[in-house]
């Protein structure tokens, strides 16, 4: 038996997400933020007057990274509480700072305020994923905003529309998702210096009863951090609703990728458009002359995982007790990082579908000229009427050769051929000379170029302007 290989390891970071997504998760992550927050909350009290010596501090930022993971399982094995055991660790590396450490600090401390940096951080990152995501929905809806396609609706056909303008609403989801996690981004708070119950007792205590102290502590720390804001009151934890607020925003993103994913499943099988293709893939064991959307199929399913976790963290914050309940912790110790570690997938993988689709016209065509005919005879018949014909014998005539013709194509299987119908029809000879003319794709498809190309001036070239730096240099690595 290999070494490693005899134990659980997790798909989302061994198979899906990305290296920087799960560093944003990892341990050695974790545990230096712990380490930075206790030099952040030193820094601060020495700033407002406590007897802590910079010597305390410097020994303490010499080990951020320097961490005897052994020792601290060893510990935790003894006290059954992470934090104290990393209390211990980090004072025995850093022994003359060790009187210091966790000064006036309860446990939610360190750990909340750890949890509310690594979101943020990952927020970040699926910012920019996103970000990318729309930029190559941009350039799809662009290439293909003038390409006539069949329309569904209940997945049957419907009027025409074009395949950019379909995208569209693909991306349009994309940048509301966009809006609500910026929004959600700018406005999250940091847990701060609060105390076990959320009173600042401790603090209190330690600055002699000096409440504009203990304020500008819970200020400073935040801002050593790299928040601009506190929550305003808390328990013991931050509440909870924000990790249900954080799940939502990851959840928008995921039936976002879903629905589109699901579209380009479905088109797929039309033979209309397809997901890139390796070279050597394999798309079936036994039947190699598959394409499978693999890629499609993976985003749905990590999507359908993320959407589920919504209502784990609703669960979470609904059974919070008081200023605080332990029943949270092993649970969002697997939820947080999952959901964006998923999400983090999901829109690497919706990249590569989009930036290497395949669209095949002539097979759009070919379904679009199936059904046009049929949609054409409302204006071949007031063609036909604005000339002199009788408007109730020639929908009459319509009628019959729309059945014949259907009749053909579900009976026989055979192509289309109510246009030929008509062209041989006397009564519709007044416009047998303009024929091809009605017919033509583009006089069905309404305002949808219009329409695409209006929504991508006003509504997304704007919020791709605020990241042409970023798209920029990401363009130069790929």
């Amino acid at each position: 038996m290999s070494k490693g290989n005899d134990k659980y390891t997790h798909p989302l970071t061994s198979r899906y997400a990305s290296e920087g997504m799960s560093k944003v998760w990892s341990p050695m992550t974790k545990f230096s933020t712990w380490r930075r927050l206790w030099i952040a909350l030193a820094t601060a009290e020495k700033e407002l007057g406590l007897k802590i010596d910079q010597k305390q501090i410097d020994q303490m930022k010499s080990k951020i990274n320097d961490i005897d993971f052994e020792y601290a399982r060893a510990q935790e094995k003894k006290l059954r509480h992470d934090v104290m055991s990393h209390i211990h660790t980090f004072a025995k590396a850093c022994p003359d700072a060790a009187p210091i450490i966790h000064l006036g600090a309860t446990s939610c401390f360190i750990t909340d305020n750890t949890e509310l940096t690594q979101i943020k951080s990952a927020l970040n990152m699926i910012e920019l994923r996103l970000v990318r995501v729309i930029s190559e929905l941009k350039k799809m809806v662009l290439k293909y905003k003038d390409m006539p396609t069949l329309g569904f609706t209940h997945y049957q056909p419907a009027q025409l529309t074009t395949v950019g303008k379909r995208a569209t609403l693909w991306l349009q989801d994309f940048l509301m998702d966009l809006h609500a996690l910026t929004a959600l981004n700018d406005n999250l708070p940091f847990r701060g210096v609060k105390g076990t119950t959320g009173t600042q007792a401790s603090y209190l205590a330690l600055f002699n009863g000096d409440h504009k102290k203990v304020k500008t502590l819970d200020k400073r720390v935040a801002e050593l951090m790299g928040f601009s804001k506190t929550i305003p009151v808390s328990g013991q934890t931050y509440t909870r609703k924000i990790d249900f607020q954080v799940t939502s925003v990851l959840s928008g993103i995921a039936q976002s990728a879903n629905k589109m994913a699901n579209d380009i499943r479905l088109l797929m099988n039309l033979r209309e458009l397809e997901e890139p293709f390796g070279k050597s893939q394999v798309g079936s064991s036994a039947m190699a002359y598959k394409r499978n959307p693999m890629r499609s199929e993976r985003v749905c399913s990590l999507a359908r995982y993320v959407i589920s976790l919504t209502a784990n963290t609703a669960h979470t914050h609904a059974t919070q007790w008081f200023e605080r309940t332990l029943d949270d912790s092993a649970n969002r110790r697997m939820v947080l990082p999952e959901s964006f570690l998923a999400v983090d997938s999901i829109l690497l993988i919706i990249t590569n579908v989009v930036s290497g689709i395949h669209v095949w016209p002539h097979v759009i065509q070919k379904r679009v000229m199936e059904a046009l005919p049929f949609m054409a005879t409302e204006n071949i018949l007031m063609a036909c009427v604005k000339k002199g014909g009788n408007r109730q014998d020639l929908h009459e005539a319509i009628r019959e050769h729309s059945m014949e013709a259907a009749k053909v194509m579900k009976d026989k299987g055979g192509e289309c051929d109510l246009l030929s119908r008509i062209a041989k029809d006397e009564s519709f000879k007044a416009v047998h000379a303009t024929l091809n003319d009605i017919v033509n794709p583009k006089l069905y498809t309404g305002r949808s170029s219009q329409q695409a190309q209006e929504f991508i001036d006003t509504e997304v070239e704007p919020v791709l302007k605020k990241y042409s730096e970023v798209l920029e240099k990401e363009e130069k690595v790929i």
